[in-house]
């Protein structure tokens, strides 16, 4: 049996028996005005952090979601798209689709708004996406992308690339973890199935987004969320799991390569009203401006004694240099 036909095993059984906190920690739920989300859906929340974004979510996109769960998070996408087929959602297990047809039965009769009709749910997976080429304006997908392994996960990323419309938005929630991971962990297919021991340090995570072609990358959030202890696991070490919340955008990739924020900040505190680096970044004097990493490194190397780069906060909630 391959890991990936462990890791439907245990959604299938996931979803004919709802376990809550099954691979991941529950995470926090919009609460949305007008939005009523069933408590059967609500126990197979089998996510790591959050894709929904109203800022990614204007002008009623299409939006795709691939690892479907119980539905929630696309009940909560078609809140912003409420239009037939706006929302497509994709699984390759059989019984969590099933499951989440009969959870939207029961949303349709919780929210006045919502026609099922919204949604459209399709058999599929990641690597093979029932798709069509630039057909969506948002992907998103909630702690599976870390279950694969390189090969697969590289695929996965060209895949949503290739779904995505110009400046469309690859929106994802995984674990991610700087210590190495022994062998033995990295080998047992349901650790790596419960989003444990698939986890990658941060940098190759974001390298690996970066060479599919995406021009830009936000690291929106970066939280704790689990650890591997020597009484529980075959490790040495106590292992320090994150969770990381992550936009990658369908840019044109940079001539000097992306733009990847990490919640960076530039202020210029010299005696002119602003600092010019004539490279299309004009800092207004103490005025915080949000700079990508490449942003950053070029003003530090300028050496001036007037404008302050502030380290990586991983938050970046908009705006700024590029």
């Amino acid at each position: 049996m391959s890991y990936l036909e462990t890791t439907a095993d245990v959604y299938r059984q996931a979803a004919q028996e709802p376990q809550v906190g099954l691979c991941c920690t529950t995470n926090p739920v919009w609460q949305l005005p007008g939005l009523s989300i069933p408590p059967r859906m609500l126990s197979m929340n089998y996510g790591c952090g959050s894709t929904v974004n109203p800022r990614d979510l204007t002008n009623s996109p299409t939006v795709l979601y691939v690892g479907v769960g119980g539905g929630m998070e696309l009940l909560q996408f078609a809140y912003f798209s409420r239009r037939p087929g706006a929302v497509i959602g994709v699984d390759v297990v059989s019984e969590m689709l099933d499951a989440s047809r009969a959870n939207m039965q029961t949303a349709a009769a919780q929210n006045d708004w919502f026609k099922q009709d919204f949604v459209d749910l399709r058999a599929g997976d990641a690597l093979h996406l029932p798709v069509a080429d630039a057909s969506v304006d948002v992907a998103a997908q909630n702690c599976l992308f870390n279950i694969f392994k390189l090969d697969d996960l590289r695929r996965a990323l060209q895949e949503t690339y290739r779904v995505l419309k110009p400046h469309g938005r690859l929106v994802m929630s995984d674990p991610t973890c700087e210590q190495p991971l022994s062998d033995e962990l990295r080998a047992d297919e349901r650790l790596r199935a419960l989003c444990l021991t698939g986890s990658l340090p941060l940098q190759q995570y974001l390298d690996m987004i970066t060479e599919v072609g995406f021009g830009t990358v936000e690291v929106r959030a970066r939280r704790a969320y689990r650890v591997l202890s020597p009484q529980h696991y075959p490790t040495d070490e106590l292992i320090y799991i994150e969770s990381v919340e992550v936009c990658a955008i369908k840019d044109p990739m940079p001539a000097d390569g992306p733009c990847i924020f990490t919640g960076r900040t530039a202020i210029y505190f010299g005696q002119d009203e602003y600092f010019d680096d004539h490279k299309g970044h004009v800092l207004l004097q103490n005025q915080p401006l949000a700079v990508c990493d490449k942003t950053a490194g070029a003003l530090a190397q300028l050496g001036r004694d007037d404008v302050f780069i502030s380290p990586a906060t991983f938050h970046y909630d908009g705006g700024g240099c590029c």
